[in-house]
């Protein structure tokens, strides 16, 4: 390739930048060929010098130090473009920058003046690596004819080498390269030879201890990364072993790591170094609605209860704090997780409840004990099932009763958001199930309940977020009177339709009798956009269908509501300010506030 030279050329000059001390006074420019904008910009993102000048507390060191690296950077710059036979001259007030001695650099920089010529373009002549895996996806730009992009070589080679490891061969490895650049032609030869080694299987997880040794037990360690010993090495069983141990909460960092070489047998052991996180950990949050009142909650969580990373949790909740709700509401609750109980992925669960619920038509105090199994089924997909005894009394304007229930919820949860503060794109689904038995009643039954929510972001900036909400939920068998009130349905308020009244929305079995429905349908739509990029503007309409049978006929009621919302984005999510107004009914005679921490849905 041709050396660096200090030259002139007349070729379009932007210049970058004047940001110096005044004591420097340094000035910057940049000459490419005209017409290469494009490639400008990737030189000036590339050059430390452009950097540099940009700083206000750089010294005339500093600067000779940048121009001096430059040489490589834009250099790899050239080469990841396909240019393999360019001059880059870089003059520091007149002098070429190589030439300047370091230790005799000038005392006062005024002036540095950047040229490239990057010649002709590459295009690859032979562009090989071998021997491949059965499957293995090379770059699609890695071939004869396509512009030589310098990293369109690395990639090729990691993607040869990443076909073999998927294969089973955890030592694959480049054995060599044979890369040459043919000037006369302007073409780029790049042969890659890949050294695939054995077929190994996974052997022994050891755990590595630190200055701090793991206050969870190694043997609970082992059980929850769940490695496969045996089976032939993946590196997505590799990584599924780590996010196992991550998603415990128990470990600050978790890293499993490869020995360097393999067993005689052909297994390669895996080495893991955890380290713990705090072990208790406390929170709270608050919303506002002028309807609801005030709600405020917290939670006190231990992550390692017993040593096995067992995840203790009690929550706490005191809501309708001065809102026109039906009076407070107080909960106290706390669930126990222990991970890995009978397979890597599913884990086990206890948890006791007390509730104190005082809506607008009806009062319940409940208590509820259980336990069941919950299961990962991938990393967007989980689910749970129990099984639970609840004891409830409860004030409706059907009197007041005693009731006992046997219950067996069941969940399933599909979760593929970006951002569950903040979601911008993907689908989130949550589906339960809770067949109940009243044995005391005599009566049994089931309530099903269906959330699903929607994203779509657009635009060049995409800063514009379409988002939907649907929701569906049916309550079979027992009559009215032998039914838990909060397992039945009602609407309005910030979790269904906002800007009606909270849970304004039942049925009316007759004069003066209003209870929840057995059928229930919801639908929400946003329109978020960015105007600033920690402020959001949304308008929203919701609406909510309430009926008094299960299958929704029979008798039956709408209501919508609509409004207009902003979020500020913090670092612990955006803060939302909603204010909607009912579409029905009194329309425009009265509004709703709502301030929370979160997008809505």
């Amino acid at each position: 390739m041709r050396g660096i030279l200090a030259r002139s050329c007349l070729c379009a000059a932007v210049a970058l930048g004047f940001a110096t001390p005044p004591a420097l006074a340094a000035q910057i420019t940049l000459r490419t060929p005209e017409g290469a904008s494009g490639f400008a910009k990737a030189m000036r993102e590339g050059s430390l010098a452009v950097a540099t000048v940009a700083q206000q507390d750089s010294t005339a060191q500093d600067l000779l130090a940048a121009a001096q690296a430059d040489y490589a950077r834009l250099l790899g710059v050239l080469y990841a473009s396909g240019f393999y036979g360019g001059v880059i001259s870089i003059l520091v007030d007149g002098r070429e920058a190589a030439t300047i001695p370091p230790l005799d650099a000038p005392a006062e920089i005024t002036r540095i003046e950047i040229t490239v010529e990057p010649g002709p373009r590459f295009t690859f002549g032979r562009a090989e690596v071998a021997p491949l895996a059965p499957g293995t996806a090379l770059p699609a730009d890695f071939r004869t004819g396509e512009t030589a992009r310098g990293n369109l070589i690395g990639a090729a080679a990691r993607a040869g080498v990443t076909g073999w490891r998927d294969a089973g061969h955890a030592k694959a490895a480049v054995a060599g390269q044979d890369i040459v650049a043919d000037h006369a032609r302007a073409t780029l030869d790049a042969v890659i030879a890949l050294a695939p080694g054995p077929r190994l299987r996974f052997g022994d997880l050891h755990i590595r201890r630190g200055r701090t040794p793991s206050r969870v037990r190694e043997e609970r360690i082992r059980a929850i990364a769940g490695l496969p010993t045996g089976k032939t090495f993946s590196p997505a069983l590799l990584d599924k072993s780590a996010n196992r141990l991550r998603r415990t909460g128990a470990f600050r960092s978790v890293r499993l790591t490869e020995a360097e070489t393999p067993n005689p047998d052909g297994t390669l052991d895996i080495a893991a170094r955890v380290s713990d996180a705090q072990p208790r950990r406390i929170g709270a949050g608050a919303e506002l609605s002028s309807s609801e009142g005030v709600t405020l909650s917290g939670f006190w969580l231990h992550r390692n209860l017993l040593g096995g990373a067992e995840r203790l949790r009690i929550d706490a909740l005191i809501g309708g704090i001065g809102g026109d709700s039906g009076g407070e509401d107080f909960r106290l609750g706390a669930r126990l997780d222990r991970p890995a109980t009978f397979t890597p992925d599913t884990g086990s669960f206890v948890f006791a409840n007390l509730e104190d619920n005082n809506e607008p038509d009806y009062s319940e105090s409940k208590a509820e004990i259980g336990g069941g199994l919950t299961h990962i089924f991938s990393d967007t997909l989980s689910g749970e099932a129990a099984l639970a005894f609840r004891y409830s009394e409860i004030t409706d304007d059907l009197g007041t009763r005693t009731l006992s229930h046997i219950l067996l919820p069941a969940r399933l949860t599909w979760d593929q958001r970006d951002d569950p503060l903040n979601p911008t794109r993907g689908r989130y689904l949550d589906l339960s199930a809770t067949p109940f038995v009243s044995p005391d009643k005599g009566s049994a039954g089931s309530r099903f309940f269906v959330d699903l929510r929607d994203y779509l972001t657009f635009g060049e900036t995409r800063r514009v977020t379409l988002a939907g909400r649907a929701q569906l939920g049916s309550v079979a068998g027992g009559d009215f009177i032998d039914l838990p009130a909060d397992t039945l349905f009602w609407s309005g308020g910030a979790g269904t339709v906002r800007g009606q009244g909270y849970q304004n929305l039942g049925v009316d079995l007759g004069p003066g009798i209003t209870v929840g429905g057995r059928s229930f349908l919801g639908f929400s739509g946003e329109v978020r956009t960015m105007v600033t990029d920690i402020i959001q503007a949304v308008v929203f309409a919701d609406a909510g269908f309430i009926g008094e049978e299960a299958a929704g006929n029979g008798r039956g009621e709408w209501h919508g509501g609509a409004g207009l919302g902003g979020r500020y984005f913090t670092a612990v999510g955006p803060i939302r300010v909603d204010l909607a107004t009912p579409l029905d009914g009194d329309a425009g005679s009265q509004f709703e506030i709502y301030i929370g921490i979160g997008q809505a849905f």
